[in-house]
């Protein structure tokens, strides 16, 4: 840990704690980028990524913030040279397992969003046995979201409601924002207050369509592995800045 990030243990002076965005999302976006700025592999950027993760879990926990959410690996992400993504998975298996216990012992409750049955076996194995073991756990919410997209997370509501409708368990007249909300991932817990974006990209890429309805977004141009505690300060010090209206005056 750099002398910057000791400096972070605690929630810096500057930010105010009733401020602070109740749920964070990011979308973690640079690792190859990262990677082949220094000559190596891409899965190097994702490893070094992930260690990006570890840390910002802990500075969440003691900052003081309720849910974190970490867009993990997309639907689309299937579509990227096999090495790479049988090495995503068994680097989404190892972070389970070598983080797993520090976690339950921070009181996390770590949380998987998506279509999980698309995943390895040895990966759903992980995630069911990370998933019961932090169930009960009542400090950071930790959700990662694998095998995630918005679209699909759409689509699969639409057809579980409209299921409902054909078999007259519900009318089409019940059909509400909240009921519409029951049937997504997020179920249960609060939209973003804030996106980070890493990277400097400017767009979604599928990720939480409805749940960002009315949340900030941050755009930062650092690569994700150089996302360190002063970035995530500088990123809730711009959320602190901005007036949130909700579409009123």
């Amino acid at each position: 840990m750099t002398i910057q990030q000791t400096e972070l243990l605690y929630l810096p002076p500057d930010l105010k704690p009733e401020l602070l965005p109740r749920h964070v999302a990011i979308i973690m976006d640079g690792n190859g980028r990262w990677a082949k700025q220094r000559g190596l592999h891409r899965i190097k950027g994702h490893e070094a990524g992930a260690k990006q993760v570890k840390d910002l879990v802990r500075c969440c926990v003691q900052w003081g913030i309720e849910t974190l959410t970490v867009y993990a690996f997309s639907t689309e992400n299937w579509n990227r040279p096999l090495r790479e993504v049988n090495s995503l998975m068994a680097l989404m298996r190892r972070f389970l397992r070598e983080e797993l216990r520090e976690m339950h012992e921070k009181n996390i409750k770590i949380r998987f969003m998506g279509d999980l049955t698309k995943l390895p076996q040895s990966l759903q194995r992980e995630i069911s046995h990370s998933t019961l073991l932090t169930c009960d756990n009542t400090g950071l919410n930790f959700y990662i979201a694998t095998n995630y997209g918005g679209r699909q997370e759409i689509l699969q509501a639409c057809q579980a409601i409209a299921g409902r409708v054909q078999t007259g368990d519900l009318k089409a007249d019940q059909i509400s924002q909240e009921l519409f909300e029951s049937h997504l991932y997020t179920s249960g817990i609060s939209d973003p207050d804030l996106l980070i974006r890493t990277s400097g990209e400017m767009r979604l890429s599928n990720f939480l369509l409805w749940q960002m309805a009315y949340g900030e977004i941050y755009i930062a141009d650092t690569l994700w592995p150089d996302f360190d505690r002063g970035q995530f300060h500088l990123a809730l010090l711009a959320y602190q800045q901005r007036e949130r209206r909700f579409g009123a005056v």
